[in-house]
């Protein structure tokens, strides 16, 4: 029987030129994330490209320009690496985080005329970031995104990768992701947005994702959403495993998991940059298919085509193992079979949830390593049982093999289910929403700004509603007894 997967899997193929991303990095937890993942790739480019030489794998990410020449300098598509650039614009009102990253070991791998920062920031408001600041910047933030796009030989997505909970990553990231629509609207959006936890220090923060949820439910075609909470967790679970000598546990001096006196960090201290690791580690997976060479490479436009059924429900719950952040702790890798089982346990994914007892639309395995296709194919056999998938798409897995591991380990595996698993997420968020709508609590410092009004509130939150309601008739699928459609009868 030809599924509806296997029909989408014959539409997409990968083309022949380079595929190339532009990367927007916006507000404080966007530019960090990005910071890290921009360390991370090149780290990983240097082990594998021994030679120096800017190649496809390179070019995808990064701009080669030759530095000798007055204003841009020409880009160089072949031959020695002068001057990578980073296809990244970075974006934030207050520019104490992107001043750092300027000041840093990376200063040289962004151009100076893909920033835009301001001194005063958003306030914690979504309001500020959307009206003010997006109505200010709104010519130069497309000025520089035509100028990103001439660069590209085939401009295949946008990755966005901002927090929902602040002013500046909610209101202003989101008002990015309209205008690349607007402007681009042939090409994907990609969001990594990340939840601020429920005991998030600004107060505001329900109100900053629900608008923001708005925006990306219309204008999104793929969102990863991530966790605060569930990062603290992971980053915790590996401190105890530390402490306790699970590990085996040589654990690197200088690393992320370790302050710089080279001693396990307290759980009081936050290790941000560590959770911020974990997200820069997924998204090194998920684009290891546009990057390297491999048996069965993914085109990131087919994640979307394949696990996004329904125009709305794109959120995408990620699962990565190993877990451990990149080259920091000398473990012995994980079997390849309980590699697998990994990705499908709570422990493992990236948002609180359990997606192994609510309903999949679809799943992706991203594998990178020497794994061959019978691994995949007895791994997927074997975890199938387990798993609930909705009536009309049995079959709806899709796969990709990357043979560049990660560095540090012999194979990984990113697992992106679409599943109703985020439906709690979602009615958390909705529950501390209406708990300071109902009191129009903090509500004037919104409408103060202008063009701004209570009548988007009401949108946002019937919005968020409208989304959950489409999980719970999803859900209450679940139990019924499987039914495909009727079919022409052929007469003979």
């Amino acid at each position: 029987m030809v599924t509806w997967a296997t029909i989408c899997s014959r539409i997409t193929k990968m083309e022949d030129k380079p595929n190339l991303q532009a990367w927007w990095e916006v507000g404080q937890c966007g530019n960090q994330v990005g910071c890290r993942f921009w360390d991370l790739a090149l780290r990983e480019h240097a082990a594998v490209n021994k030679k120096g030489i800017y190649d496809e794998a390179l070019s995808s990410f990064f701009r080669n320009v030759d530095t000798r020449s007055a204003g841009d300098g020409p880009d160089i598509y072949k031959g020695k690496i002068c001057s990578l650039k980073a296809r990244a614009l970075l974006i934030d009102m207050e520019e104490g985080v992107v001043n750092e990253i300027l000041q840093g070991p990376l200063r040289d791998v962004f151009d100076s005329k893909q920033l835009i920062t301001d001194v005063s920031g958003s306030g914690n408001n979504w309001a500020v970031g959307y009206k003010v600041y997006g109505c200010q910047y709104r010519e130069n933030i497309v000025e520089k995104l035509r100028k990103t796009a001439e660069h590209c030989d085939c401009l295949q997505c946008f990755f966005i990768i901002h927090s929902m909970g602040g002013g500046t990553g909610s209101g202003l990231g989101t008002f990015v992701l309209n205008l690349l629509e607007d402007e681009f609207p042939e090409v994907y959006r990609f969001v990594t947005s990340v939840y601020p936890s429920g005991e998030d220090d600004v107060i505001t923060s329900p109100y900053n994702s629900v608008l923001a949820m708005k925006e990306l439910n219309e204008h999104a075609d793929c969102v990863l959403p991530i966790e605060n909470e569930s990062l603290f967790d992971i980053v915790n679970k590996i401190h105890q495993m530390i402490n306790s000598g699970k590990l085996g546990s040589t654990v690197k001096p200088n690393s992320l998991v370790t302050s710089s006196a080279g001693t396990a960090k307290t759980v009081q201290e936050k290790p941000f940059d560590a959770m911020n690791n974990i997200i820069a580690n997924l998204l090194l997976n998920l684009t290891s298919s546009a990057r390297f060479e491999g048996s069965l490479n993914m085109d990131l436009n087919e994640i979307s085509m394949n696990l996004v059924p329904f125009p709305r429900l794109h959120y995408l719950v990620s699962s990565l193992t190993p877990l451990y952040t990149l080259a920091d702790v000398n473990i012995p890798s994980r079997r390849l079979d309980q590699m697998f089982s990994d990705a499908f346990s709570r422990d493992h994914q990236l948002i609180r949830a359990d997606p192994k007892h609510s309903l999949y639309l679809a799943c992706a395995l991203l594998v990178r390593g020497n794994v061959q296709v019978s691994d995949l194919r007895r791994n997927i056999e074997r975890l199938k049982p387990s798993l609930h998938f909705i009536s009309w798409n049995q079959e709806g897995w899709k796969t990709s093999l990357c043979s560049v591991p990660p560095v540090g380990h012999s194979h990984s595996l990113l697992a992106l289910a679409n599943n109703t698993c985020v439906k709690p997420t979602f009615m958390e968020l909705k529950d501390r929403f209406m708990k300071l709508y109902k009191k129009k609590a903090h509500l004037h410092h919104y409408l103060q700004v202008d063009g701004m009004e209570q009548g988007c509130f009401s949108e946002a939150i019937s919005s968020l509603s409208d989304l959950i309601e489409e999980y719970n008739e999803l859900d209450a699928s679940k139990g019924g007894l499987r039914t495909d459609p009727s079919r022409l009868k052929i007469a003979v």
